[in-house]
Protein backbone atom coordinates (compact mmCIF):
# COMPACT_ATOMS: atom_id res chain seq x y z
CA UNK A 1 0.00 0.00 0.00
CA UNK A 2 0.99 3.43 -1.05
CA UNK A 3 1.04 5.40 2.67
CA UNK A 4 2.46 8.69 1.09
CA UNK A 5 3.88 11.09 -1.31
CA UNK A 6 7.65 12.39 -0.59
CA UNK A 7 8.80 15.19 -2.96
CA UNK A 8 8.22 13.50 -6.49
CA UNK A 9 8.35 9.83 -4.99
CA UNK A 10 6.45 7.58 -2.98
CA UNK A 11 6.39 5.89 1.03
CA UNK A 12 5.57 2.48 0.73
CA UNK A 13 5.54 1.64 4.63
CA UNK A 14 8.87 2.99 5.71
CA UNK A 15 10.93 2.90 2.35
CA UNK A 16 10.96 5.51 -0.18
CA UNK A 17 10.64 5.44 -3.33
CA UNK A 18 12.28 8.95 -4.93
CA UNK A 19 12.30 8.05 -8.42
CA UNK A 20 9.08 6.17 -8.90
CA UNK A 21 7.33 2.81 -8.01
CA UNK A 22 6.59 -1.03 -9.41
CA UNK A 23 4.27 -2.33 -7.84
CA UNK A 24 3.27 -6.10 -7.96
CA UNK A 25 0.79 -7.85 -5.23
CA UNK A 26 3.75 -9.76 -3.65
CA UNK A 27 6.56 -6.54 -3.51
CA UNK A 28 7.31 -2.89 -3.82
CA UNK A 29 10.42 -2.25 -6.70
CA UNK A 30 12.16 1.15 -7.37
CA UNK A 31 11.68 2.23 -10.65
CA UNK A 32 14.89 4.24 -11.35
CA UNK A 33 15.11 4.44 -14.87
CA UNK A 34 11.30 5.40 -15.41
CA UNK A 35 11.80 6.44 -19.37
CA UNK A 36 9.15 9.49 -20.87
CA UNK A 37 5.64 8.18 -21.43
CA UNK A 38 6.31 7.76 -25.25
CA UNK A 39 9.07 5.40 -25.00
CA UNK A 40 7.51 2.85 -22.86
CA UNK A 41 8.38 -0.60 -24.12
CA UNK A 42 6.60 -3.60 -22.97
CA UNK A 43 9.89 -5.21 -22.46
CA UNK A 44 10.61 -3.01 -19.33
CA UNK A 45 8.17 -4.52 -17.52
CA UNK A 46 9.36 -8.61 -17.52
CA UNK A 47 9.88 -8.81 -14.21
CA UNK A 48 6.61 -6.83 -12.91
CA UNK A 49 4.50 -8.84 -15.60
CA UNK A 50 5.60 -12.40 -15.07
CA UNK A 51 3.35 -13.00 -12.06
CA UNK A 52 1.44 -16.32 -11.98
CA UNK A 53 -1.20 -16.09 -12.94
CA UNK A 54 -0.95 -12.87 -14.92
CA UNK A 55 -2.30 -9.50 -13.37
CA UNK A 56 -5.51 -8.46 -14.74
CA UNK A 57 -4.52 -5.23 -15.42
CA UNK A 58 -1.94 -2.70 -15.12
CA UNK A 59 -2.52 0.63 -13.13
CA UNK A 60 0.12 3.24 -15.15
CA UNK A 61 0.37 6.55 -13.42
CA UNK A 62 1.99 9.03 -15.78
CA UNK A 63 3.50 11.78 -13.54
CA UNK A 64 1.94 14.72 -12.20
CA UNK A 65 -0.84 15.02 -14.85
CA UNK A 66 -2.09 12.16 -17.16
CA UNK A 67 -0.68 11.44 -20.21
CA UNK A 68 -1.95 8.59 -22.48
CA UNK A 69 0.30 5.86 -22.95
CA UNK A 70 1.57 4.96 -26.60
CA UNK A 71 -0.83 2.52 -28.66
CA UNK A 72 2.13 0.35 -28.86
CA UNK A 73 2.52 -0.57 -25.58
CA UNK A 74 -1.23 -1.06 -24.83
CA UNK A 75 -1.47 -3.17 -27.53
CA UNK A 76 1.41 -5.40 -26.63
CA UNK A 77 0.01 -5.65 -23.32
CA UNK A 78 -3.67 -6.51 -24.81
CA UNK A 79 -2.14 -9.42 -26.52
CA UNK A 80 -1.20 -10.81 -23.15
CA UNK A 81 -4.36 -10.65 -21.73
CA UNK A 82 -3.34 -7.45 -19.49
CA UNK A 83 -5.46 -4.16 -19.69
CA UNK A 84 -3.92 -0.80 -18.98
CA UNK A 85 -5.37 1.86 -17.57
CA UNK A 86 -3.46 5.45 -17.57
CA UNK A 87 -3.88 8.25 -14.33
CA UNK A 88 -2.12 10.24 -12.77
CA UNK A 89 0.71 9.37 -10.50
CA UNK A 90 -1.43 9.78 -7.19
CA UNK A 91 -4.54 8.71 -8.59
CA UNK A 92 -2.83 5.36 -9.32
CA UNK A 93 -1.44 5.42 -5.93
CA UNK A 94 -5.00 5.83 -4.24
CA UNK A 95 -6.17 3.10 -7.10
CA UNK A 96 -3.82 0.61 -5.90
CA UNK A 97 -4.95 0.53 -2.37
CA UNK A 98 -8.34 -0.03 -3.49
CA UNK A 99 -8.28 -2.61 -5.67
CA UNK A 100 -5.44 -4.59 -3.55
CA UNK A 101 -8.18 -3.84 -0.72
CA UNK A 102 -10.79 -5.97 -2.67
CA UNK A 103 -8.20 -8.39 -3.32
CA UNK A 104 -7.61 -7.58 -7.41
CA UNK A 105 -4.85 -9.00 -8.69
CA UNK A 106 -2.97 -5.82 -10.64
CA UNK A 107 0.44 -4.72 -11.19
CA UNK A 108 1.25 -0.82 -10.73
CA UNK A 109 3.79 1.62 -12.61
CA UNK A 110 4.24 4.64 -11.15
CA UNK A 111 6.44 7.26 -13.17
CA UNK A 112 7.67 10.41 -10.55
CA UNK A 113 5.20 12.93 -9.47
Amino acid sequence: MVTGFQGRGFRVRDDVFPDGLLLSPLRAMAWTDAPPIDALDIAQFDDLLSLDPAPEFMLLGTGAGLRQPPRPFVRALEARGIGVEAMDSRAAARAWGVLRAEERWIVAALMPL
